[in-house]
């Protein structure tokens, strides 16, 4: 190994170059403040920079509701892709399952629409979850950095609805908005009093603090294993309530009865790869979004089961999509070391003091502007100024200077605040605590999805959607902290108005045959292809895992 290549507590040496030069601008950075950029500037910024503006990445859609939309090659290729299941396949007179409400996904809205409604009145036995993974695999149970909720009086829904309007370019659904920020205090209570252990201060009130984009401090956090800790409230809650639970079981097509309604769903056993047909009433779209189709060839912070699947079932049977253009590059997705690339660092160790440097030490943007913005200003700094640290690898990053936490509040606090983390980067020999660590944006959040109401109803009567799978709540941009709260708040109006429709519903009879109309659309369409979609599963054959993600950061 050559002397620049040997590694000094984590790093190779010649980055211990660039970290020395971090080191000696910290205490000139500590006394500065670097100005906001005005909107006008985040809008060039964002033109110039942002993936999602970048030439040739995108290509009209040819098929269904959302003909002539713009959205990633990506995604688009599952749209434009024939239907997984062969409708020949499968007896839908012979039933399997027969729930009220039948929901697919198992991460954070899954669980909170199914707990919803129970509460709503629907017997826990008459509710059926079906997973591809195992209970609690989502992103759900990966998010770290917290939840937003106005709920102090120096605060307000309004202010909330405000700063997510303006995060998200004011292409939100305003009603959607304004139902999500009503109910989100009353969300963090009610995780509070399933025994949820909120960061909090002395005197017992939560621990809040600032988010990009916002104007105020109110996001609420369990330190850096925020999410982990609301599934595993809502895992016990869902097994103490017997709700019936398949894992390892993948929902491959919606079915529809004759009168166009929902009617449940064809499963596929993942291990046994035989069909199942569940029959229900209600159904609810909880399957996340679709980081692991690595748009743009990003990394992802994203679980392994995240591919779109609700998209493409929702948009075969005709549902409406939106902002399906608009995708969330989190700003901050480690660089480095590679074993970890695009694994996210939360935005709340900026949120504690941390700034973003380039090579030389110089800060060069607001840490906290929205995540758009960040992202933008820390590509440009990378590949058009050249000030990023180049990697071993080939990557380029900027340091995220971790240890002003500890200059500013005191040693031993990013140990207390963000022990997960700090582990992490230990296993690497990296101390945090001590070296900043190295960053670049890395995909985060389908910002769009499918259409609902604030009854989280889609275009589709019997079929609700909750989650990241939705879209309207956050435009072309989410603001942090406010992705564990849609999964809560629209996870329970889903469970809510589904449990209250299937007292009223019937079902006529089953069938599958919006997948020959897709099939005519196709071929209408003149597209030839021997695509399939739903995917399940991300395909890594024929590439190693992180070199698939990493192509176009290399030097």
């Amino acid at each position: 190994m050559s002397e620049e290549l040997k590694l000094i507590n984590g790093y190779p040496a010649y980055m211990r170059e660039s970290i020395e030069k971090v080191e000696k601008t910290r205490p000139r950075r500590m006394k500065e403040t670097f100005r906001k950029l005005t909107l006008e500037e985040r809008e060039e910024l964002l033109r110039k920079y942002h993936p999602d503006y970048k030439p040739g990445t995108k290509r009209p859609i040819k098929v269904g509701p959302n003909k002539g939309d713009q959205a990633p090659h990506e995604f688009v290729d599952l749209l434009e892709a024939h239907p997984l299941l062969n409708p020949k396949e499968v007896d839908l007179n012979n039933v399997d399952y027969e729930p009220d409400i039948l929901i697919i996904g198992a991460g954070g809205a899954g669980m909170t629409a199914a707990l919803w409604a129970i509460n709503e009145g629907t017997p826990p036995e008459k509710i059926l979850i079906v997973t591809k993974l195992r209970i609690g695999d989502s992103n759900s149970v990966m998010s770290q950095g917290g939840l937003q909720a106005a709920d102090r009086p120096q605060d307000s829904p309004m202010r909330h609805f405000l700063d997510m309007m303006g995060g998200g370019h004011f292409t939100n659904d305003p009603d959607i908005v304004r139902e999500f920020v009503k109910d989100a205090p009353f969300m963090v209570k009610w995780l509070e009093d399933l025994g949820l252990m909120f960061d909090k201060e002395e005197d017992g009130s939560l621990v809040e603090r600032f988010g990009g984009g916002t104007t105020i401090k109110r996001l609420h956090s369990c330190k850096d294993y925020t999410g982990m800790e609301i599934v595993r409230v809502l895992r016990d809650e869902v097994r103490n309530k017997q709700v019936p639970v398949l894992e390892f079981t993948s929902a491959i097509e919606l079915i529809l009865d004759d009168e166009g309604k929902c009617a449940g769903a064809v499963l596929l056993n993942m291990e046994n790869r035989n069909y199942y047909v569940a029959k229900a009433k209600a159904t609810i779209l909880a399957t996340g979004g679709y980081g692991r189709l690595h748009i743009q060839g990003f990394p992802t912070t994203n679980h392994y089961g995240a591919t779109a699947d609700g998209l493409v079932l929702a948009y075969h049977v005709g549902c409406r999509l939106r902002d399906m253009d608009a995708t969330q590059y989190h700003p901050t997705g480690a660089a480095y070391p590679e074993q970890i690339v695009g694994l996210l660092i939360t935005e709340k160790v900026r949120g504690m003091g941390a700034q973003v440097v380039n090579k030389n030490g110089e800060q060069f943007v607001f840490p906290l502007e929205p995540r758009d913005v960040e992202a933008s200003a820390l590509i440009r700094e990378c590949w058009d100024r050249n000030n990023g640290v180049v990697t071993p690898t080939g990557m380029r990053g900027v340091w995220l200077d971790s240890p002003m936490i500890e200059e500013i509040q005191g040693p031993g606090t990013i140990q207390a605040n963000l022990p997960a983390m700090y582990r992490m980067y230990k296993r690497f020999g990296i101390d945090m605590t001590k070296d900043p660590i190295l960053v670049f944006p890395t995909l985060h959040y389908q910002n769009g999805g499918v259409v609902i109401n604030t009854q989280a109803e889609t275009d589709v009567k019997g079929l609700f959607a909750a989650g990241e799978v939705e879209g309207g709540p956050h435009g072309k941009n989410r603001l942090m902290g406010n992705s564990i709260m849609d999964y809560l708040v629209y996870g329970r109006r889903a469970g809510i108005f589904a449990s209250r429709y299937v007292k009223k519903a019937t079902i006529g009879k089953l069938s599958l045959d919006h997948v020959y109309r897709y099939e005519k659309w196709l071929e209408e369409a003149g597209i030839k292809t021997e695509r399939k979609a739903p995917i399940l599963l991300p395909d890594y054959r024929g590439k190693e895992v992180l070199a698939r993600a990493l192509d176009i950061y290399l030097t």
